[in-house]
């Protein structure tokens, strides 16, 4: 990573310069002109979490191909899932972004790569659809004398929606709030109430289609990562850190929650975005630049108009 003291503009200058001539590198050492820079063309496959989209598709890809010359070929699903096929050899990207680090411990523990670096945090939220018969209460909800968000959730007809938590730590992240709720709001039984059973198919939806699912108003509120409404305008609740898994300082708190799946236990962990460069990248060199570029000042700034905050001082992940 460049140097504190150097310009933004230097930062990409100097990564971009990497990138270049990584790419060419990755092609064959052929006789490619430093001249024309952009002439130099690589691919990056980067699998990454499903709430990421927006800022894969309308951010981080057009700057690759304007600054760098470098085509981002993007898979976008639950973290937890892309993790399981990186393992069992299903797909082989360049790049892997997982959110909190379970999908990523997963793939170090498999020797799949040897680090992880911390480039974005977030918090959950609730997001909700401004076309849903519920706004007028959520959009006023926990103001003084206003219905608790929690008991808006509990009416009956609301339509709530959520990922799959065999598949999408989203999945369970949603469920771990819903447990720390229970006992923030000294509410037993509110996760049941509002989610029903763990696996409830009527609410479950693939990560991209429920922020398009609030946006045409099929459904009425659902689990957020902050970054997702924020980046759709769409409005969204903010929750106490002591519940929305994106403060660091409370990871005890999150910890005396768990949920059972399949005999396997789950335990939350802060909203952390992991970055890692794979072994079996065909161009290692341009993904390891691509990753330092995501914690340059120039990535950064991308990243908070896209809604992230930054790591916040999280460590690195290693195998």
């Amino acid at each position: 990573m460049a140097s504190q003291g150097i310009s933004q503009g230097g930062m990409m200058s100097l990564t971009r310069r990497a990138f270049l001539q990584s790419a060419a590198a990755g092609i064959g050492a052929l006789a490619v002109p430093m001249l024309g820079e952009a002439r130099v063309k690589t691919n990056l496959h980067v699998a990454y979490a499903g709430s990421m989209g927006a800022l894969m598709h309308g951010g981080v890809a057009p700057v690759m191909v304007r600054e760098f010359a470098t085509n981002i070929e993007g898979r976008a699903a639950g973290a937890l899932g892309l993790a399981h096929m990186i393992v069992g050899g299903v797909i082989h990207p360049d790049v892997f972004i997982s959110i909190t680090r379970g999908p990523m411990d997963l793939v170090l523990a498999a020797g799949k790569a040897r680090e992880a670096l911390a480039i974005a945090s977030t918090e959950l939220v609730i997001a909700y659809s401004a076309h849903s018969r519920f706004t007028p209460a959520l959009r006023e909800a926990d103001r003084a004398g206003h219905v608790a968000w929690w008991r808006i959730l509990e009416e009956p007809g609301m339509r709530f929606a959520r990922t799959d938590p065999l598949t999408d730590p989203q999945g369970l992240n949603i469920v771990f709030m819903m447990k720390l709720a229970e006992r923030y709001y000294h509410q037993p039984g509110l996760a049941r109430r509002i989610l029903g059973p763990i696996i409830n198919h009527r609410q479950i939806f693939p990560e991209p289609e429920v922020m398009a699912r609030l946006q045409g108003g099929q459904i009425d509120a659902s689990s957020a990562y902050k970054t997702q409404p924020a980046a759709m305008g769409l409005p969204y609740l903010s929750l106490p850190p002591q519940i929305n898994l994106g403060d660091a300082a409370y990871d005890k708190v999150y910890d005396t929650v768990s949920l059972r799946l399949k005999g396997k236990v789950h335990r939350p962990s802060p909203l952390v975005f992991y970055a890692a460069v794979l072994k079996t990248s065909r161009n290692r060199a341009a993904a390891g630049h691509f990753i330092e570029w995501l914690r340059t000042s120039a990535g950064q700034a991308l990243l908070r108009r896209y809604h992230y905050d930054g790591p916040k001082g999280a460590a690195p992940l290693r195998a």
